[in-house]
């Protein structure tokens, strides 16, 4: 049986990414596609094939993502949260995006991950930082940290059977035992009585 390893930013590292200024232009739009994918679960194919056209008005009024998993062509429907539409704003006048008709600028899933390793230097994460980790990053700190039903975390990823996704639930409770056990280690054992 193989582990399958899930790692993925914490909430510390997440905003830590966030907050750290990134004076190369290149380096930049890869923190900020990273990020993107942080706040929606978009894997590195279905980020790069964006287009204006998948971004629509959903019953609520809000922006949503509505596209299809090239992966496994599964629809998938995301409502945007504030951080990717201020990114989504942030590059409607990138150059290589419009030319492209896509809404964030290409490159390599390869250069995108090289570039990681550079942007994870800067922001002092010292986690092998992959673009797939926003994946993971986005179900396990962003959504089920927060109270998101697994459910509802299945249908935002587009997998196809909600084992895939019960993983991450793994995960989360992997982190809240081993928080536990350090707590434990901190209080020594004992808990007194009021």
């Amino acid at each position: 049986l193989t582990k399958t390893n899930r790692e993925f930013l914490t909430a510390d590292e997440l905003k830590r990414l966030e907050y750290t200024a990134i004076d190369s232009k290149r380096l930049r739009s890869v923190k900020d596609m990273f990020l993107f994918t942080c706040y929606t679960g978009l894997s590195y194919c279905d980020l790069m094939e964006l287009r204006e056209t998948n971004l629509v008005y959903g019953l609520d009024g809000n922006l949503w993502i509505i596209t299809s998993r090239k992966k496994n062509d599964n629809p998938v429907k995301i409502p945007l949260l504030p951080k990717p539409l201020a990114l989504i704003d942030q590059y409607k006048m990138n150059v290589e995006a419009i030319v492209n008709n896509t809404i964030f600028p290409a490159i390599s899933n390869q250069k995108m991950n090289a570039y990681l390793k550079e942007v994870a230097t800067l922001a002092k994460i010292t986690k092998n930082l992959t673009f797939h980790m926003g994946r993971h990053t986005f179900a396990t700190t962003v959504a089920l940290s927060n109270g998101m039903p697994i459910e509802t975390i299945s249908k935002l990823l587009g997998h196809t059977k909600l084992t895939t996704t019960q993983i991450y639930a793994k995960v989360v409770e992997e982190k809240v035992a081993e928080d536990m056990r350090l707590l434990r280690e901190k209080l020594g054992g004992a808990i007194t009585s009021s």
